[in-house]
């Protein structure tokens, strides 16, 4: 005889009780298997695909596309046994690639889903409905193919995926795609985003929400000091030149913020203080003897902050390999919350922007922050000339309960030196 087995929200780790539900991959009536993604949730750290702990088929889904759910409350019926499905006894709950913190506070464990925090909670509607509308058939499952920081672009612009012509490799719209279709330059099709009025109202959710809050809690808790210096980095640029032709980085694409977080690197070695934490609950000073090195990331879900874990114990191509990765996972949306987890200092590029400097707001938790600005060439006094040379400034915030105006000034100052004269970085490196 089949049965009806629900599947709630489980704990997805990082102390989050809460996730939006973004896209469901699966419709009523469906047959699924075992470990078959389902649905695709977002936390206020990351979006995670979330797998079926049963196989099955499809009776209900119980949350629409954009509603928040609490842990604990069920979100899909899978009718399991008889004739449906030919199912073995139930399954071990399948991972699902976040972790959360062990008991002893050592090690770092992984979180089975259907095995979280069970408790008593309520899905907040969006205004759309019990359940979603059933999709137009294009794609798997009857719904346009499409990655899911497409699906969540799509969404935030109000565009029907089914409306626009792919041209992925797979037959999946593409970034690409949306953009024509907002631009009006659809060669099939004219067609135009309708809005309401003259202003158009987005919800706080997810990263952005958690993100808002973060940065607030950040700015009025700890308080924020600013130092700026600009350096001359031509002999950085120049052996950046020379590195990108060794045989090392033949597969590896080396940018000067490589070089700059190697720089950091070296100058936490003395400057600790820098690399340090404020414990509120038992009013003590933490330093870290390890660095988990946080890169400000600009992506489609808003400001992400992914850390290289232990970067202190990479070398330059593991960092400049590693870097490469952690951009690339976050603006495709797929960093987990354990990536998000437990930086320790953090570098924002703005320099890419085209900006000079900016006066960065630390990441919750952190002691200091450092914003690379723009490399310019500009006249610039060189062995007692005026000549034209690379140049950038360098701003570092930094938390003035445990930083001291001395050793913010001292961190800065040799970072900025180490990377003006890339020979000492090397050498203490």
């Amino acid at each position: 005889m089949p049965t009806i087995k629900s599947f709630p929200l489980p704990d997805l780790g990082e102390g989050l009780t809460e996730a939006d539900l973004l896209t469901w991959l699966v419709a009523v009536g469906d047959t699924i298997e075992l470990n078959q993604n389902i649905a695709e949730v977002e936390t206020a750290k990351a979006a995670v695909e979330l797998p079926s702990p049963f196989a099955g088929v499809v009776a209900a889904l119980h949350v629409a596309e954009g509603d928040t759910v609490e842990v604990g409350v069920p979100i899909i019926d899978i009718r399991v046994g008889g004739d449906d499905a030919d199912t073995e006894p139930e399954p071990a709950a399948p991972e699902v690639d976040v972790t959360v913190p062990a008991e002893d506070g050592d090690e770092r464990v992984p979180v089975l889903v259907g095995y979280g925090v069970a408790k008593e909670g309520s899905s907040r509607r969006s205004g759309r409905g019990a359940a979603p509308a059933t999709p137009t058939p294009n794609g798997q499952n009857g719904k346009p193919l499409a990655a899911p920081p497409v699906r969540k672009m799509a969404k935030d612009n109000a565009v029907d995926l089914a409306e626009v012509p792919a041209t992925g490799d797979r037959g999946d719209v593409t970034r690409e795609d949306i953009d024509i279709y907002l631009k009006g330059d659809n060669p099939v099709e004219e067609r135009t985003v309708e809005r309401v009025g003259r202003e158009e109202r987005t919800p706080i959710k997810g990263v952005r929400k958690h993100t808002a809050d973060a940065m607030v809690r950040s700015a009025f808790t700890a308080p924020h000091v600013t130092e700026f210096v600009t350096v001359d980095v031509t002999e950085t640029l120049t052996l950046l030149d020379s590195l990108r032709a060794s045989a090392h980085f033949a597969d590896v694409r080396l940018t000067p913020l490589a070089l700059v977080a190697k720089a950091v690197l070296v100058a936490l070695k003395s400057n600790p203080s820098l690399n340090s934490s404020w414990d509120e609950t038992t009013q003590e000073i933490v330093t870290k003897h390890y660095v988990n090195l946080g890169i400000a990331a600009a992506t489609p879900r808003g400001l992400m902050v992914p850390n290289i874990k232990d970067a202190h114990e990479k070398s330059l191509v593991d960092i400049a390999r590693a870097l490469s990765d952690l951009t690339r996972t976050a603006k495709e949306g797929k960093s987990s919350p354990a990536d998000l987890a437990d930086g320790t200092i953090t570098i924002t590029n703005v320099g890419v922007f085209g900006v000079d400097a900016g006066t960065p707001i630390l990441n919750p938790g952190e002691a200091a922050i450092l914003c690379f600005g723009s490399i310019r060439r500009m006249p610039w006094e060189h062995e007692g000339e005026i000549a034209l040379r690379s140049v950038t400034t360098l701003s570092l915030s930094f938390d003035h309960r445990l930083v001291d105006g001395q050793q913010g000034s001292q961190f800065l100052a040799l970072v900025g030196r180490l990377l003006s004269n890339p020979v000492d970085m090397i050498a203490l490196g």
